[in-house]
């Protein structure tokens, strides 16, 4: 399906609040699972009902409820009542058409984020996004399929790292961001490659594989783009919010996710105006190409034009023409038509025409 347009027409007409997924299939089943920890406990398990989440709500320890895949729309209407999510907060879910946002309900917070991966079999660059509700004492997560980028946070939590058992939802959210946002850096290191690549073809032999491969990067920054430059809103009134849910002592940790945000779109726009002066530059190439290949045309075809005048000249065969009769004509002849020629090339090469 085309990443440009994802098919909406099915939610046309429709109420807000209703529970549509729009977007691609990621995975055949959805699977749950529930980190639950305090400062001297840690549980981590699978679930197979949506119903065994219920009674993490209302615990004294941090709960991180992570589903993946959420074609299922019943268990994300099962989740949303039981937590009281607002309706148009679980069609935002559903939507992963979404551009990275906040909402705050006062009792949570709702966020939408961009995880980039990059697919090594097809070397391109994929987004999945991430949906995150914080409350006071959990966190839930929904993301389109299985893998992540959230492992480290994870191994943190099961070593009883000191400051994030310690901390509350609102640490453990700012854990989650900064992972993501981490990633960022590695799909840049891979863009970056890329870059390097194509300025060496660039370099040496320039061809419609070259400008297919700008194309196609230029493409997938339009849309990382997208996904990246929303972001920075998002930590910033993250991180300047007067939600209760944030403590003072997490925001400063947001404004080093906001710094690091920028300086990822610092970097992605650097890349950009790099591919753009690659184009132009292979359009340069390939101009420059052409003026030489016309300039040798040109040269060969000014040498000929005399020699062509002198053979048509003795081609006539008329009657009375005395060098005919002569006996050393033709050899006379082919020496000034080689004379002229070696004049020409050394003419055009002290010209540095050639």
């Amino acid at each position: 399906m085309s990443r440009i347009n994802r098919k909406r027409s099915k939610k046309a007409g429709l109420p807000p609040g209703t529970l549509v997924h729009i977007g691609k299939r990621k995975t055949e089943k959805a699977g749950i699972t529930i980190i639950d920890y305090d400062q001297t406990n840690f549980q981590e398990k699978e679930v197979k009902s949506v119903e065994e989440c219920f009674p993490f709500k209302d615990t004294s320890t941090v709960t991180w409820i992570n589903i993946d895949g959420i074609h299922q729309t019943e268990i994300i209407e099962k989740i949303g009542m039981h937590f009281n999510l607002h309706p148009l907060i679980l069609e935002d879910i559903l939507n992963t058409e979404q551009r990275p946002k906040m909402d705050d309900f006062e009792d949570y917070i709702f966020l939408v984020l961009k995880m980039p991966y990059f697919d090594e079999e097809n070397n391109k660059i994929k987004i999945e996004q991430v949906s995150l509700v914080l409350g006071s004492n959990f966190i839930i997560s929904f993301q389109e399929m299985e893998g992540d980028v959230l492992n480290p946070v994870r191994e943190r939590i099961k070593n009883g790292r000191v400051r994030i058992r310690k901390s509350r939802t609102d640490y453990l959210v700012y854990a989650l961001i900064d992972a993501i946002v981490d990633s960022y850096f590695t799909i840049l290191e891979k863009i970056g490659e890329r870059i390097e690549n194509i300025e060496e073809d660039l370099v040496t032999e320039p061809g419609t594989e070259t400008l297919q491969s700008i194309h196609d990067l230029k493409r997938e920054m339009i849309f990382f783009r997208k996904s990246v430059w929303p972001l920075r809103e998002v930590v910033s009134t993250l991180e300047r919010g007067e939600s209760e849910l944030i403590k003072e002592s997490t925001r400063i940790y947001l404004r080093d996710v906001y710094d690091h945000t920028i300086q990822v779109i610092d970097t992605m726009e650097t890349f950009r105006d790099m591919l753009s002066g690659m184009l132009d530059l292979y359009l340069s190439s390939i101009s420059n190409k052409m003026n030489d290949v016309m300039k040798v045309l040109t040269i060969i075809a000014t040498i000929f034009i005399p020699l062509t005048f002198i053979a048509g000249l003795y081609g006539m065969n008329f009657e009375y023409m005395p060098e005919l009769k002569w006996r050393w004509s033709y050899p006379i002849v082919l020496i000034v038509i080689a004379v002229i020629g070696i004049f020409m090339l050394f003419y055009f090469r002290r010209k540095k025409w050639l």
